[in-house]
């Protein structure tokens, strides 16, 4: 009986791949994602209007919905943008700290093609547009026999496991200490009350995803695919990704556009790139402490 449970969820792949791919097959899902997190604000002296207006916004930073057009072969993958709550007469513009999480930004574009087993991303860093074309990254799943229900569609369980980034961690942790004294001497002490100074390092994570072979199409939201199925939900780490919406071979449907805006890059020269930016960064803050910052907002996100 457990050999059965095994080989199931394979025999149904089969089944729907070869119903699926023997006509043209395109459709639109809509994903809801959101990052949970927890906020502590240092015990700093704010008013409860404040501290209430600093939640709203990092809460709304932290759910965003994407739509994914896709076909047999490729995918595009948008934030829908939304607008922010205007500001008393536009005080505090440019001020204010600006809170992100997920790798795709407003305005940006992630284009898939499984078949030739390429991305291009559009994105924008410190006010210049990127087009970075690469390779797709090889996800190892491990396919289950768990089934659950998303919608009408009968979904499998599939996990991975990822290895932590130092490359990034290294940075942060670099930005998070204190320049020497002149004289070479201790770092600054008071960088051990920074944000970046309370950054975790990384740790291996398992990431699993419920996809259906009933829409056979090897794709999902963002950089996720390589499974017989489309990916309807993800949770990885503190990040939970949900279809909430699907709509297939409509008359209408959207046109796939390969993004072509952008300074073209690698991923290894966009790294590269943003890496500096980030090393840059942190002379900033190094400054901005040496004249008396370091009590901030802590977001805990690992």
């Amino acid at each position: 009986m457990k050999s059965i449970k095994c080989i199931l969820p394979t025999l149904i792949t089969i089944l729907f791949l070869a119903k699926g791919f023997a006509q043209d097959f395109q459709g639109e899902a809509t994903y809801f994602s959101k990052t949970s997190f927890d906020l502590d604000l240092d015990g700093r002296q704010l008013s409860e209007e404040q501290n209430q207006r600093i939640r709203r916004r990092v809460k709304n930073s932290s759910e965003r919905t994407y739509v994914l057009t896709f076909d047999k072969t490729s995918s595009l993958y948008i934030q829908e943008e939304k607008l922010d709550a205007p500001t008393n007469g536009g005080q505090g513009r440019g001020r204010g700290v600006r809170f992100a999480f997920g790798g795709f930004g407003a305005g940006g574009k992630y284009y898939k093609n499984v078949q030739e087993k390429r991305y291009l991303s559009q994105s924008e860093m410190f006010g210049k547009q990127f087009l970075i074309k690469d390779s797709l990254a090889q996800w190892e799943w491990e396919l289950g026999s768990e089934t659950k229900k998303i919608g009408n569609y009968t979904c499998y369980k599939a996990t991975a496991i990822i290895e932590p980034d130092s490359t990034t961690f290294e940075r942060l942790r670099r930005m998070a200490r204190g320049p020497r004294t002149r004289q070479g001497g201790e770092r600054d002490s008071t960088r051990s009350n920074t944000v970046l100074s309370r950054i975790e390092e990384p740790r291996e994570r398992v990431v699993t995803v419920w996809y259906t072979p009933e829409i056979p199409i090897s794709q999902g939201p963002g950089d996720y695919w390589g499974l017989p199925g489309l990916i309807l939900e993800v949770n990885d780490g503190r990040t939970t990704i949900l279809c909430t919406k699907i709509v297939l071979n409509a008359e209408d449907a959207e046109e796939i556009k390969i993004p072509s805006k952008g300074k073209e890059v690698s991923q290894a020269e966009y790294d590269k790139i943003l890496g500096e930016k980030m090393d840059e960064m942190s002379e900033r803050f190094r400054a901005g402490n040496r004249r008396g910052g370091g009590n901030g907002i802590r977001i805990i996100t690992n």
